[in-house]
């Protein structure tokens, strides 16, 4: 159905895509994943004819109807269904011709089409659409403008997915949604009848509504079948091949090339060496493997943990006026190891409670009891305007490392994924990503007890959410997460909550019950499953992989308190070092006190020996601890670096 030939397209003397070649066929849904940046937007604003490539084709069946979310979020007077409804155009015409229509003949022919294309039926598909993205029948006749911007883009979204387009491009569709709509919308997605191309960083979904995988990377689109784990397996796999393959063609490369240059002066050897010249020029060389690296998120341990719990809280209440409670009969207990996946619907409450459990906001009946040297990590989107436009990575770090010199703030900025070509770049020209990444950074810069997170994937690939993934379960303080990703949350959460019905409370389910849970109130079936879906059913459960993410988490430890306390020892012994060499540094010293001179000298000495031996120590126990991982690794277990 869709033919892309030889595609060649420049940005800004930019080649994003060098003679790409994929066909997709009628009815298939396919995942585009590649990294930020890579071009995948710009890929369906290609196929959309937003955009014309430099060269090559893209071909579509002639009156091919293509869907895709227009940027701008319908904000009119008419009612959300009235706006759904319109969106099929061909109805709507219909509709408005039958009650002006005179001719009896035209007349048959407009109620004709009308059955034909089941218009009778059309508001109550609406109504469904737009109940499984958030919308009740109440919210469904109040008017566009009075909602949100991204409450209209979910209803920009149902007016699209209401259509049934024949190509259907959605970009990113789960930015604006809740876990329970992106759940819904992976369900509908799983079950659509036609050809559907998502560019996506979200894992599940790209394991459970797509059929394929298209990869965009170095400026070529390559098929893989199957979901996203399907094609993570299928690439690591070729790029094995790869290697080895490359390995064997440069060993054949220099065995030729010492014969050509022993034996080309020799006439006795001269037509061999002719014949391995030619034989050198016709060897295509395999392209070298280039692993775009993904730099660490740096998530410092609590400098003094403390003890549990947290905070507690008991008959509270908490809203924006002193009567009007958004929660309430909150009982609830955090402790220093918790990792709490907070569920719920958009408007039900969840950033209300995160900002009480950071002591944002206080409430307006019953206690919250927390420590008073509690220190609080707080992401959430809207923060990210708070960063200055106009400084830097660096500068923004300066604020918080104001005595530290130059070299420890740039290497700090190192270790944050900020290296010379970022860390002098102004916030405004930072990408989305990289302004989610140093918003983490600060938020998390001096080591919090408890790290709450609002939705913390939404401008961050694949690849980058895994080595959140991984910070976070290296992280020793407790943890709340407010996510769409069910990957970060099977991955990181122990345990889930639920604000619902004007409360928090703790959930005894686990993630995929939920799904199940969601779907059945939404209105959709929670058992319809593709192919693929029950093809993946072997897979490891929510609950395996948080237990396996727990029991990782709890082998670490100890190891690596033992790296910190030698790494602790080394400094310790390395500033008493320092301080005795700057005492025998004054020469005067010798002769105004050798004695004293005498003892520091022999004290320098066994402190020496003492930084030695810390140091063969922590040689054993980082040793120790990056063999830990490794088995972990070897487990399967994707909370750990691959």
């Amino acid at each position: 159905m869709l033919h892309l030939n030889d595609l060649t397209y420049r940005i800004e003397g930019r080649l994003l895509f060098d003679k790409a070649t994929a066909a997709i066929s009628a009815g298939h849904k396919v995942g585009v994943v590649g990294r930020n940046g890579s071009g995948k937007t710009t890929l369906l604003r290609l196929i959309l004819g937003e955009l014309q490539p430099d060269a090559g084709a893209i071909r579509l069946p002639r009156a091919t109807r293509i869907g895709w979310v227009a940027q701008e979020a319908p904000g009119g007077p008419e009612s959300l269904l009235q706006f759904v409804l319109a969106a099929d155009t061909e109805r709507t015409g219909l509709m408005t011709e039958a009650e002006i229509a005179r001719d009896p003949a035209r007349i048959g022919e407009i109620y004709e089409r009308l059955n034909d294309i089941e218009a009778h039926a059309a508001p109550s598909r609406a109504a469904r659409i737009l109940a499984g993205l958030g919308f009740d029948e109440a919210a469904q006749a109040r008017p566009c403008a009075e909602f949100s911007g991204g409450w209209r883009m979910r209803v920009a979204l149902a007016a699209m997915l209401f259509t049934e387009p024949e190509l259907l491009l959605l970009d990113e569709p789960t930015n604006y949604l809740d876990l329970e709509g992106a759940l819904w919308l992976e369900d509908y997605l799983a079950r659509y009848r036609h050809t559907v191309l998502i560019v996506s960083h979200e894992r599940e979904l790209l394991n459970r509504a797509v059929d394929s995988i298209l990869h965009l990377s170095q400026g070529k689109l390559t098929l893989y079948s199957g979901g996203y784990d399907r094609f993570e397996e299928a690439r690591r796999a070729k790029q094995r091949l790869d290697l080895k393959l490359k390995k064997k063609q440069d060993d054949e490369r220099r065995h030729i090339e010492a014969f050509i240059a022993r034996f080309r002066a020799k006439a006795s050897k001269a037509s061999q060496a002719q014949s391995r010249i030619k034989a050198l020029a016709r060897m295509q060389p395999i392209a070298e493997q280039i692993e775009e690296s993904v730099a660490p998120f740096l998530i410092p341990d609590p400098p003094q943990p403390l003890t549990s719990p947290l905070i507690r809280l008991e008959g509270a209440a908490v809203g924006y006026l002193p009567d009007v409670p958004v929660l309430s009969d909150l009982d609830l207990r955090l402790d220093a190891d918790d990792r709490i996946g907070l569920l719920g619907a958009n408007g039900n409450g969840k950033s209300t409670f995160a900002k009480l459990m950071c002591g944002r906001l206080q409430p307006i009946a019953g206690k919250r009891y927390a420590s008073s040297k509690i220190a609080v990590g707080y992401f959430a989107q809207h923060q990210m305007e708070d960063l200055s436009a106009g400084k830097t990575p660096y500068q923004h770090v300066l604020d918080h490392m104001p005595e530290a010199s130059e070299a420890q703030r740039r290497a700090r900025l190192g270790r944050l994924g900020f290296g010379i070509g970022k860390a002098d770049t102004k916030a405004q020209d930072l990408s989305g990503g990289e302004k989610a990444r140093l918003l983490l950074a600060l938020s998390t810069f001096h080591g919090p007890h408890l790290l709450v997170l609002d939705e913390p994937t939404n401008h961050l690939d694949v690849d980058a959410r895994e080595a959140l993934v991984r910070a976070l379960n290296e992280y020793a303080g407790a943890v709340l997460i407010i996510s769409h990703d069910r990957h970060l949350l099977d991955a990181c959460a122990d345990r889930l909550w639920i604000v619902r019905d004007g409360t928090v409370r703790p959930y005894e389910g686990d993630i995929d019950q939920y799904r199940a849970q969601c779907l059945s109130e939404r209105g959709a079936d929670p058992d319809a499953r593709s192919a693929k879906v029950k093809a993946a059913a072997g897979r490891a459960t929510a609950q395996d992989t948080r237990r396996q993410a727990a029991q990782s988490r709890a082998d670490l430890a100890p190891l690596k308190k033992a790296v910190t306390a030698a790494e602790a020892e080394i400094e310790s012994l390395s500033k008493r070092i320092d301080a005795i060499d700057s005492d025998l540094a004054e020469g005067a010293l010798y002769q105004r006190d050798p004695a004293r001179a005498q003892v520091l000298a022999r004290e320098r000495g066994g402190l020496i020996r003492a930084r030695t031996e810390a140091e063969v120590r922590w040689l054993a126990a980082d040793a120790a601890y990056e063999e830990a991982k490794t088995r972990a690794q070897g487990r399967g277990l994707t909370l750990l670096p691959s």
